[in-house]
């Protein structure tokens, strides 16, 4: 909200303290209906990153990873193009033509399914999500939103349970998961050393029998999910990952974001060496 404010007011406070700026700024005409409709074409993928977000949260199927992206170019190659035909022997104006194209190429790489596009890390639809049969979750990685299987295992292999509580529609955990998880120290601890499972907070799924948290009615996975997180880690933010051991008890605290490899692998030792400890 702070940041929301200050983008509105920065403008009127700057032009209010210097009223001589007013005097330089260019004067309305063609300029600004072409800034208007480039713009126009900004505010049709940011809609798709909205229509992304509802799509995932109800798993409606329509914009996977690979159909978002094939969007989006389809948006950047139209406005390279508009902007071209605008530039008139702008210097400027090709130049930026030529910066939307070369965005458009590096969409492209995101079409094969298993690039990252780290440039816009937790924009697209994550890599799972995808049209390919090859997922995350079909190399049986992440256990997705059961969590009483992740402590069944946790019990038959003696590992700890990392609980990955996060959501659909949450770009600081589609961050982590692509520039964090997929790091080579992490990606082997994850898959060695641990149990992993992703509760998804944000999913709009009906519960068969719905029922009252704190006088409020838990209809959804997401409800079930985030009232567990609530309840048991007194936190409310996304993501929150947790390690437990087999029995079910917190071996060390519990972290959120944390974009520094070093920083994430060595909270992921540290529940190891507790699990270990304990056993």
């Amino acid at each position: 909200m702070f940041g929301f404010g200050l983008a509105l007011a920065l403008p009127f406070s700057l032009f209010a303290l210097f009223p001589g700026w007013l005097k330089r700024l260019p004067k309305s005409g063609d300029w600004m209906d072409t800034v208007k409709k480039a713009f126009a074409f900004i505010e049709l993928a940011f809609a798709l990153k909205f229509l992304s977000n509802a799509d995932l949260v109800k798993h409606w199927g329509l914009l996977k990873r690979e159909t978002f992206i094939a969007a989006w170019i389809a948006i950047s190659l139209a406005l390279a193009g508009f902007v071209l035909a605008k530039a008139r022997g702008s210097y400027i104006m090709g130049f930026l033509s030529l910066a939307i194209l070369g965005f458009s190429v590096y969409l492209g790489a995101g079409l094969g399914g298993q690039t990252d596009l780290s440039l816009l890390s937790g924009f697209p639809p994550p890599v799972s999500y995808s049209i390919y049969t090859v997922s995350i979750q079909d190399e049986k990685t992440i256990i997705i939103n059961d969590y009483a299987r992740a402590v069944s295992l946790a019990k038959q292999q003696h590992k700890p349970i990392l609980v990955d509580f996060t959501g659909w529609a949450c770009v600081n955990c589609r961050k982590m998961e692509e520039n964090i998880w997929s790091k080579p120290s992490i990606k082997n601890l994850l898959q060695n050393h641990f149990i992993l499972v992703s509760l998804y907070v944000d999913d709009r799924k009906a519960l068969d029998h719905p029922y009252l948290f704190e006088q409020r009615e838990v209809a959804t996975v997401g409800d079930k999910w985030a009232s567990f997180q609530s309840l048991n880690f007194k936190q409310s933010t996304q993501p929150l990952y947790v390690i437990l051991n087999e029995n079910e008890q917190l071996l060390n605290s519990p972290v959120g974001y944390t974009p520094d490899e070093k920083d994430y692998r060595q909270w992921l030792e540290c529940g190891i060496h507790a699990n270990n400890t304990k056993q």
